[in-house]
């Protein structure tokens, strides 16, 4: 097996970060990817990579089993959760895309689970034909969770005060 310091190394370029401040997310891609942003105003959700910048310690990113504080007593393998603890810190999060000011390079969200400056390293429209699968099994302690985004945690009160893009 191989260990983090005999693996191949690959370059990521961030295109921007998170700004995430008193329930007021955003993200802003820097100038030289903004042309990037044509047309993503078409789709009403975006996947957004990102960069777990804080857990990219070697210790971190050795971690391979984690205790799962949404369901007490579990420990699972950080392939099987959504743990910030990973050989490779990367992220994904599905948002509603509510306004995008290609110009400007910001893209206003709902909600990012990712701290303020958190770097972001691409952006995909979503696809229901690929990102969504009809039928689909959870692990038994995931069972009990919402069965999509909008009906997550504040989700509804935060869709409330936007209107989504066109």
């Amino acid at each position: 097996m191989k260990t983090l310091n005999e693996t191949a190394a690959y370059e990521i370029y961030p295109i921007g970060h998170v700004n995430a401040a008193e329930m007021e997310f955003s993200l802003q891609i820097d100038a030289p990817f903004r042309k990037g942003l044509k047309m993503l105003d078409q789709f009403s959700h975006i996947l957004v990579v990102w960069w777990a910048d804080r857990q990219g310690t070697v210790k971190k990113r050795e971690t391979l089993l984690t205790s799962l504080p949404y369901a007490p007593g579990i420990e699972a393998g950080v392939f099987a959760c959504r743990s910030e603890f990973r050989p490779n810190p990367v992220a994904i999060t599905v948002c509603a895309c509510f306004q995008i000011d290609v110009e400007k390079g910001l893209i206003r969200v709902p909600y990012m689970d990712a701290f303020d400056k958190t770097p972001i390293i691409d952006i995909k429209p979503y696809f229901p034909v690929s990102d969504r699968v009809r039928e689909t099994k959870v692990a038994p302690w995931a069972k009990d969770w919402p069965s999509c985004y909008e009906e997550s945690y504040k989700m509804e009160e935060i869709f409330s005060k936007f209107e989504q893009c066109d």
